[in-house]
């Protein structure tokens, strides 16, 4: 079957983490797994399956030639579904054959990286399905695991988000601790906001097509960001009833602004959430707090 393609940072972040993956299981001097050597003899053939444990979404299996090839390891590789596929219980996602101590020395390795992502497609999954038919759109954020971003922004869209930003250089967010950081240059509000007004304008000429976001948690700093009609206003830990007295007002205002729920989003409030008209929601904890998804590997000889 056609497996996802890669875009040129997934592919480069994928073999670093592949090798420090390895350099963790097989470290130097000996690069060996010592069990096996001890209890298999070198020519024993084998035949495994990869099957989920639990029902969640599949991410990762592009890996799994990647990881034969970093490990110099010769077998035959059979992938039976796609990454973003629902996973029922026991049922094959992959099957390998080749030699049982090539196949013991990547399982951990590979079921490591099937599972975190795989995890992070399931949680993400639940939060799309949960504000099914309502507008707003489902996004990651840059918490992610350090070394991993790439990875794990790919793994979300498995899952049915889309994409905020990847670094600080994809689109200027003026947060909170932007705004507290400037107070002491103003002596009020209206100069800050001022300020900030002019210095949007500016990006708008140096930055030509980066979306503009300022973040904000009261109805007051909304009004003000509002006057200065950035792309998107992010509402921090509002409550759905003034997110939605938030979306009304942008509404009645005619200006192209989305709106961007944001923290202390969980599965039991992100309906309600989405309920208000907001545009998009997005949730840290689909990267930072997703459980691994239960994978494991059987014989099959």
């Amino acid at each position: 079957m056609l497996l996802y393609q890669p875009n040129e940072r997934e592919l480069e972040q994928a073999k670093e983490l592949i090798h420090s993956g390895f350099m963790e299981d097989l470290p130097a001097p000996t690069h060996e797994d010592i069990t096996s050597k001890l209890l298999f003899d070198n020519d024993i053939v084998a035949k495994v399956a990869i099957t989920p444990r639990k029902a969640g979404i599949l991410a990762g299996t592009w890996l799994i030639p990647l990881i034969a090839d970093h490990c110099k390891i010769k077998m035959d590789v059979d992938i039976f579904i796609a990454d973003g596929s629902v996973l029922n219980p026991n049922t094959v996602i992959a099957q390998w054959q080749g030699k049982l101590v090539d196949l013991l020395k990547i399982e951990r390795v590979t079921l490591n990286f099937l599972q975190h992502l795989s995890g992070i497609a399931t949680a993400t999954a639940r939060f799309v399905e949960a504000t099914k038919g309502n507008r707003a759109t489902i996004l990651d954020t840059r918490k992610t695991t350090p070394g991993y971003r790439y990875l794990e922004k790919y793994a979300a869209r498995m899952g049915g988000a889309t994409n905020h930003r990847f670094s600080l250089c994809d689109g200027i967010l003026i947060k909170d601790n932007h705004l507290a950081g400037l107070e002491k240059s103003f002596n009020n509000q209206e100069q800050l906001w001022h300020f900030v007004q002019e210095r949007i304008k500016k990006a708008r000429q140096e930055y030509v097509g980066i979306p503009i976001e300022i973040e904000v948690d009261t109805l007051e700093q909304f009004t003000l960001a509002l006057k200065i009609s950035p792309d998107i206003i992010l509402l921090d830990n509002m409550p759905p009833a003034l997110i939605a007295q938030i979306v009304e007002l942008r509404n009645q205002s005619g200006l192209a602004v989305l709106l961007e729920a944001s923290g202390g989003i969980t599965l039991e409030n992100v309906k309600k959430i989405a309920e208000t008209g907001v545009d998009r929601i997005s949730i840290g904890s689909i990267t930072h707090s997703a459980p691994a998804l239960d994978i494991g590997l059987d014989y099959e000889w």
